[in-house]
């Protein structure tokens, strides 16, 4: 019988949380260069295929979420109720985490007084800008100045991106296109392809545009993959081959949507797989979130304290750090603040039946 992704759609029997957790993983082991060594470092998959580990991570990261994203607006009774459900996956653990950098690791390891940081006008301004993600900062006064590499908070930028393509998929859900695969697919191909070649050009809006293309291409691939889930298959061939043309591709003017289309089949053709324990994962709850957001911080953080140190030592020491973190966020901010936020709403009694 033939596999396809259908599946995928329909429960959590899958390995879609381990994925990302692994993703996220990814990313960490990415940044460990840069973070201990410099902005200059490349870490050894990028010096080498162009793509560093993080940025495939972050096109598995968006794969899935277009896979996902696309299904949570079908299920969703109204739009209002995706939009909560979105703004709960997102906005509390990230709330948290970025109060916790700012007001607990900032004052303690600035170079300013803690007063002086606290009364900067920067301070507040970075964290406003981050929590609401419309203007981020990726900077706190005097943290991290005398790592080799300074920036607070180097992974956030993907959020905002995220938002964007959330607005994306309740555009076109709203107006019936998800229920029309081939003519959104056929629209979505030209309106990137005419994004591409306005690279070069400054215009108001270009970066947020532009992020469609960069890094949005695996997410309005998955999204392809969840509309044509019945039709496309999901073979281990396939998946093979797609990672053949994309190492092939590599270098080349077609090394981003070959590398892109590799990840984003590949990454939810090996969600699908049957794994006997490894499904087990999921009981331990979705931690991908929390190690996301946490891990460069915490990066940082170890090399503030400790002074100059490897990447491998880098991983290694902030690791459980970003894990114990990303456990906490998931058991006391995240998933609590999920089932608060898509409960629905209790009916209101009619004015005459609250009459005593």
């Amino acid at each position: 019988m033939r596999q396809s992704f259908a599946p995928l759609a329909t429960g959590q029997d899958n390995n879609l949380n381990l994925i990302r957790l692994v993703a996220a993983f990814c990313v960490l082991v990415s940044h460990a260069w840069p973070i201990s060594l410099g902005p200059q470092a490349l870490e050894p998959l990028e010096a080498t295929t162009g793509f560093s580990l993080g940025a495939l991570a972050v096109f598995v990261f968006f794969a899935i979420s277009g896979f996902l994203i696309s299904a949570s607006f079908e299920r969703s009774s109204s739009p209002w109720r995706y939009v909560r459900a979105r703004i709960a996956r997102i906005y509390p653990g990230l709330i948290v985490s970025i109060s916790l950098v700012t007001f607990i690791m900032g004052p303690v390891l600035t170079r300013l007084s803690p007063m002086d940081y606290l009364a900067s006008t920067d301070t507040w301004r970075a964290w406003l800008g981050n929590v609401s993600l419309l203007r981020l900062d990726y900077h706190l006064p005097g943290v991290f100045e005398n790592n080799p590499y300074p920036t607070v908070q180097g992974s956030l930028w993907t959020l905002p991106v995220e938002m964007r393509l959330y607005v994306v998929v309740a555009l076109i859900g709203v107006l019936g296109l998800l229920r029309k695969p081939l003519p959104l697919m056929g629209a979505v191909a030209v309106g990137l392809f005419a994004l591409r070649q306005t690279e070069g050009l400054e215009f108001t809006g270009a970066y947020a545009l532009r992020s469609l293309w960069y890094p949005g291409l695996p997410f309005f691939l998955g999204m392809a993959l969840y509309l044509m889930r019945a039709r496309i298959p999901a073979s281990a061939i396939i998946a093979f081959g797609l990672v053949v043309v994309a190492v092939i591709s590599a270098h080349g003017p077609l090394a981003y949507p070959a590398m892109a289309l590799a990840t984003s089949y590949g990454a939810l053709w090996l969600a699908g797989l049957p794994s006997g324990r490894l499904r087990e994962f999921n009981r331990a709850g979705d931690y991908s979130y929390g190690v996301y957001i946490y891990a460069f911080p915490m990066q940082g953080l170890v090399v503030a304290l400790l002074g100059e140190m490897g990447p491998l030592s880098n991983i290694a020491l902030a690791t459980p750090i970003t894990l114990a973190l990303a456990v906490l966020s998931w058991h006391w901010v995240e998933r609590p603040a999920m089932r608060i936020l898509r409960r629905k709403p209790i009916p209101q009694a009619n004015s005459a039946s609250q009459t005593p």
